[in-house]
């Protein structure tokens, strides 16, 4: 129940339906309703505008008048940047997912149309107002940009770390960050680095902490000693081409 319905109230133009249903899919949300769109439904532009979204992941559902689209909702929250004049609670995106989790019953998130945003009639049967932190100059969102802010804040308060596959691989172990170290040393000792000797220390205790500091991921260590493999025998390569 704390997933919401999106209802689009008066809608004019098909690529914003369109838009908003593919935004809602990415952010899995499928209760998508139309306020008497203006070009009716269903809507071919709509459908190519969605990329998918339309028909099929996103369920759409039309009604004539407000009061019906929200008729089986016990909470209704409507987004507007306008001041209205009404006694509502206003509330920011994170606050609304709250509101919508805390409360057992379906919520609905009203947007308004593309040129003139929500009707007072429609906010006056809302239980409080959603407002973005817009700059005061230029407050107008576009429809599908308004209904990606509220998806997003609702996908957000599910999210537990980044999506999958975006995470950092494991991290090397001790072992294996030291077996790192000690190949490098040994081929910069090959090198000559170290010199003069007295200095060998120092030398090898900052070249440590600069990669104990470094977070190395335990494929980042496999890579690093195939580099210094692959320069120690490309140093091999050109003192026997030299030599020979």
């Amino acid at each position: 129940m704390d997933a919401p319905c999106f209802i689009l109230v008066a809608p004019q133009m098909g690529e914003n339906i369109g838009a908003a249903a593919r935004v809602m899919a990415n952010f899995g949300l499928t209760d998508l309703r139309l306020v008497a769109p203006r070009d009716g439904w269903p809507n071919p532009a709509a459908e190519t505008m969605s990329a998918g979204a339309l028909p099929g992941v996103v369920s759409v559902s039309v009604f004539e008048r407000v009061e019906d689209a929200i008729a089986d909702c016990g909470l209704v929250i409507a987004t507007t940047a306008r001041p209205r004049g009404m006694e509502k609670t206003v509330l920011g995106a994170a606050d609304a997912v709250a509101q919508m989790r805390a409360k057992p019953v379906r919520t609905a998130v009203l947007f308004g149309a593309e040129r003139s945003g929500l009707p007072n009639e429609a906010v006056a049967l809302s239980d409080a107002i959603l407002s973005f932190p817009v700059a005061p100059g230029f407050g107008s969102l576009n429809l599908a940009q308004a209904v990606a802010l509220v998806a997003h804040a609702h996908a957000e308060a599910d999210a537990k770390g980044p999506p999958p596959g975006f995470g950092v691989g494991a991290p090397a172990t001790r072992e294996e960050l030291i077996g790192m170290m000690e190949h490098f040393e040994a081929e910069l000792d090959r090198a000559g680095f170290f010199f003069p000797e007295e200095k060998r220390p120092p030398m090898v205790q900052n070249l440590r902490n600069a990669f104990t500091r470094a977070g190395w991921t335990a494929q980042e260590v496999s890579t690093f000693r195939g580099a210094i493999k692959a320069l120690a025998l490309g140093r091999g390569k050109a003192r026997l081409k030299r030599e020979g």
